[in-house]
């Protein structure tokens, strides 16, 4: 009871310094997936968007990992993917058990259902939604993956996405939550990391040439990755930053 009481106070702390105050209803929702799933905010394993809760692939794997999953096979649907046009469907079966016949789930991506900043990547993004509906099913987890969200609707086209990333900027508020420079300005304080590095490292997170022209999501997970690293291991998130440094000029 201790520890589940303890992990309750960790992930509203954390969660309160990433998305700042929250409606009761969210941090109900959020006791209930400590207490049943042992999800943790600072490891990533939820992400909160428009006070819902989803659960991230490293958190699936955490749950697989803790209930000594036997296995993982995925494997592309040759016939319903479009090489040409960027579409993949993958197939992902969860073993629990060396005797288990299997949980089976599908994932697709293509063009029009992931963000621009990630077209090119939807083979790898179709393999991980096929990943994570199948562990939700092997695990009887309801609770939706952030994953598998598409960006933008279908129906959405260039022109669009780039209205709707610049309504949600990095400096604007969403919901009545802190903005979220803010947050990342707090992270900085917290734990005395040099802001200029921290700007290339989220850029590089994001794949954007520099952080403003990054959209909120994007920006949104970073804020939640940077909060997770800095509080399992700042030692090596400092390593990671320092790779980021531009090296001296050497004068003759």
């Amino acid at each position: 009871m201790k520890t589940s009481h303890a992990a309750r106070r960790s992930n509203a702390h954390d969660a309160r310094v990433i998305w700042g105050q929250l409606p009761s209803l969210t941090l109900k929702a959020l006791r209930q997936l400590t207490d049943k799933l042992a999800l943790s905010v600072a490891a990533g394993d939820l992400q909160l968007l428009e006070n819902r809760w989803y659960v991230t692939h490293s958190g699936l794997l955490h749950i697989a990992q803790r209930r000594h999953c036997f296995g993982i096979k995925t494997a592309i649907e040759d016939r319903l993917c479009d090489p040409a046009a960027n579409r993949w469907v993958f197939k992902a079966t969860v073993y629990k058990s060396p005797g288990s016949k299997g949980f089976a789930g599908y994932g697709d991506a293509d063009p029009s259902n992931v963000s621009l900043m990630v077209h090119g990547a939807e083979m790898r993004i179709a393999e991980t939604r096929a990943v994570n509906r199948a562990l939700r099913k092997a695990y009887g987890i309801g609770l939706c993956s952030v994953e598998e969200l598409g960006s933008f609707s279908r129906n959405s086209s260039p022109a669009s996405d780039h209205s709707l990333s610049a309504k949600h900027s990095t400096s604007g508020s969403n919901n009545g939550q802190p903005r979220l420079r803010d947050q990342l300005c707090l992270l900085i304080r917290q734990h005395n990391l040099d802001p200029t590095l921290v700007k290339a490292y989220a850029a590089d997170f994001c794949g954007t040439p520099s952080l403003k022209e990054a959209n909120r999501d994007l920006v949104q997970s970073f804020v939640s990755h940077l909060a997770a690293c800095a509080k399992e291991n700042r030692d090596m998130l400092i390593c990671r930053l320092n790779s980021y440094a531009q090296p001296a000029e050497v004068k003759p």
